[in-house]
């Protein structure tokens, strides 16, 4: 695999272009559409002309930070632009099809991101997987290259990288991680109102989600592994969104002995999306996620597999318990 550009080769693109496409991963979370809103603010500060498209738009729980509503679905017709970024994306594919469609045009791709999975399709590629989130890579590349640091970069910042380490909790916080977010704050911003925002901000059906949740809650392995799933059904009978099942298999990850958390959730196309949890290092995600084509990190991972539902979930827990058992 090819090696890093440093932030100095991007930065240098970034000035010698003038129209750019950002871009972030289908049902995106804090940390896209934060590292969205923090790079694409920077470039138009210094006069670029800039596109934000995310396949499936700013989710109704983001939508407090200031700068969410630049963030569009794609057009119908590419987009007249010169240089295109990803980022938080691991595979290429995962941007969506009509927001590739949207930066077709883009002569020259730039890679940003943190998961140690990701093979560095870029032109310009910065892969960082020590970085808890890509709010982390850009700001080292903002304050690196002495980019314009507006407040609303430095918001959305702190939210991506606030949301990637849950609420800077997980293991995957690093010193530098601190060290940020305490310029965050010297650079003013309201920790306490921002953090409200984020979390304390939740919708009605998302309690009702989380009450259906735990009558499929399930322990295997003698407590060592939690599952829970939610079908199309309940889907529909709730009148969910897409954000309202977002971190909440945390709360199983949380369990007293449980080591794996495992949500399957069935798409509307029929496929099943699984998301992974890992407490220690018994169960590595990312290498449990590439065996179903998925990916992510060490402790997090994700994946998108054929349904039913039983068979996707009978597939995934026997992989976790031929992990556990190999100790």
């Amino acid at each position: 695999m090819s090696e890093n550009n440093t932030f100095q080769e991007i930065a240098d693109a970034i000035r010698a272009h003038d129209s750019f496409i950002v871009l972030s991963h289908i049902r995106p979370d804090g940390d896209a559409i934060g590292s969205q809103i923090a790079l694409g603010h920077a470039l138009e500060q210094m006069g670029k002309t800039v596109h934000y498209i995310n396949e499936d738009g700013t989710p109704d729980n983001l939508t407090f930070l200031p700068g969410s509503d630049k963030v569009q679905t794609p057009p119908a017709e590419p987009l007249d632009v010169q240089v295109a970024i990803a980022l938080d994306c691991a595979t290429k594919p995962r941007l969506g099809d009509n927001a590739l469609n949207a930066a077709s045009k883009a002569t020259l791709w730039i890679n940003i991101d943190h998961h140690v999975s990701n093979p560095k399709y870029g032109d310009l590629n910065h892969i960082d997987s020590i970085s808890p989130a890509t709010g982390q890579i850009l700001y080292n590349l903002i304050t690196e290259q002495e980019l314009p640091f507006s407040e609303l970069t430095r918001d959305a910042i702190y939210v991506a990288v606030s949301t990637d380490t849950g609420s800077f909790q997980y293991s995957n916080t690093t010193a530098a991680t601190y060290e940020m977010a305490a310029d965050l704050v010297r650079r003013g911003i309201d920790v306490g109102t921002i953090n409200a925002l984020t979390y304390d901000n939740n919708p009605y059906r998302r309690i009702e989600l989380l009450r259906s949740l735990l009558n499929t809650l399930e322990l295997e392995q003698g407590g060592k592994v939690a599952h829970w799933e939610l079908p199309n059904s309940v889907k529909e009978e709730l009148n969910l969104k897409p954000e309202d099942s977002e971190d909440l298999i945390d709360l199983i990850r949380g369990i007293q002995g449980v080591i794996v958390a495992a949500f399957f959730e069935e798409l509307p196309d029929g496929k099943i999306r699984v998301s992974l949890r890992a407490k220690d290092s018994s169960v590595n995600c990312s290498e449990l996620a590439q065996r179903f084509k998925g990916g992510g990190h060490a402790r997090a991972a994700g994946i998108r597999m054929p349904g039913p539902l039983d068979n996707a979930r009978t597939k995934v827990l026997a992989a976790i318990d031929g992990m556990l058992n190999a100790e």
